[in-house]
């Protein structure tokens, strides 16, 4: 069987990406078939009460208390 038909993986969810800005940068991208996402803000929520990180995909993610990324709604 050719390799170009062989699935690399079934997939990465959000919450197993590491908690570095790279690694969440590289797995949306992937999610965005390849189209760059990047940063375009970051605050810190009093709300959430940690740091949300705003992409250009139009989502905010933030890391919990475990240093697992999500989505804050």
């Amino acid at each position: 069987m050719s390799q170009a038909f062989v699935k690399e993986s079934d997939g990465e969810w959000l919450h197993d990406v590491p908690p570095a800005l790279t690694a969440l940068v590289q797995y949306l991208t992937r999610e965005n078939n390849g189209v760059r996402v990047y940063q375009k803000s970051h605050s810190f929520s009093e709300k959430h009460g940690r740091e949300i990180h705003y992409m250009s995909n139009g989502m905010g993610y933030a890391k919990d208390d475990a240093g697992k990324w999500y989505i804050p709604e």
